[in-house]
């Protein structure tokens, strides 16, 4: 079944079975038909395993695996390992892809080989309905602040090169950890300027968590510490690191309001009531 052409879909479930549906349904529309879906049941407690089995009887493209619960890391890792495609897309067992994701990702690669990484444009429905303008320009603002949301698409052999998602990060920023490990100044990243991943917005999250001060500034200091070196040779030290934090928030908090986001609003609220 292995071949290039394959994009391994792997969807960590845990507790999240009344959405999983949504999801699974999503994939199954995509307009490119060489996809396998791998669904990850990580120790749930809900009906993840009937929705999932269910899911498996509709689409003989859909596997299922069972696994004690061990967090969000280690269910993509344990799915990426499983996988028989050359590319994968981490998604989230409780967001949505546009039917035109998959196709419009390898048309990209093909295109150009030498990607590294390809994502899309994001939008947050639910409790939140906005633009996600996440926008990779370079490796120095990634090791900053992530520009990148956890569903974008890169091969199984980097995974593998790099030692996947690092299973010790339980709390968030995994995502942003595994993309610095994963890129570096030489990597080309391509964004469809297109929005075609739904990101679910609810009351509480674990990106919600994650934004409680004292867990996020542990997660940072988790990560800069993990990759002083790389953040010495971009910035000088943490010291500078900090300050370019910081020159980074005002900077966004001064443009959050642009016309631009109100112009996507409403193009993209409109193209939601489509979906």
């Amino acid at each position: 079944m292995e071949n290039n052409k394959i994009i391994s879909v792997v969807i960590p479930c845990y507790n999240q079975a009344e959405f999983l549906p949504e999801t699974l349904d999503s994939l199954i529309a995509q307009d490119y038909g060489g996809w396998e879906g791998i669904i990850v049941n990580d120790g749930s407690l809900d009906n993840t395993e009937e929705v999932a089995l269910a899911y498996l009887k509709k689409d003989h493209r859909l596997r299922y695996i069972k696994k004690e619960n061990g967090g969000l890391s280690s269910a993509r890792n344990c799915g990426v390992e499983h996988a028989l495609g050359e590319f994968i897309l981490p998604l989230d067992s409780d967001d949505i892809i546009k039917p035109e994701y998959l196709s419009k990702a390898i048309e990209a690669f093909e295109r150009e080989p030498r990607l590294k990484l390809v994502y899309c444009l994001g939008y947050c429905f639910g409790v939140v309905a906005e633009l996600w303008d996440l926008v990779y320009k370079d490796y120095s603002s990634l090791l900053l602040q992530n520009s990148i949301f956890c569903s974008a698409i890169y091969r199984k052999k980097d995974w593998l090169q790099i030692g996947g998602y690092d299973e010790g990060m339980k709390k968030g920023f995994e995502d942003w950890e595994f993309f610095i490990r994963l890129l570096d100044d030489d990597s080309l990243v391509y964004q469809i300027p297109t929005p075609l991943f739904y990101y679910r917005t609810k009351e509480v999250s674990m990106v919600t968590a994650t934004r409680a001060k004292d867990v996020r500034m542990a997660l940072e200091d988790y990560i800069y510490m993990k990759h002083r070196d790389k953040y010495e040779s971009h910035f000088g030290g943490l010291f500078d690191v900090h300050r370019e934090m910081v020159k980074l928030k005002r900077k966004n908090d001064k443009y959050k309001n642009k016309w631009y986001r109100r112009f996507f609003y409403k193009y993209i609220k409109s193209n939601l009531r489509k979906f």
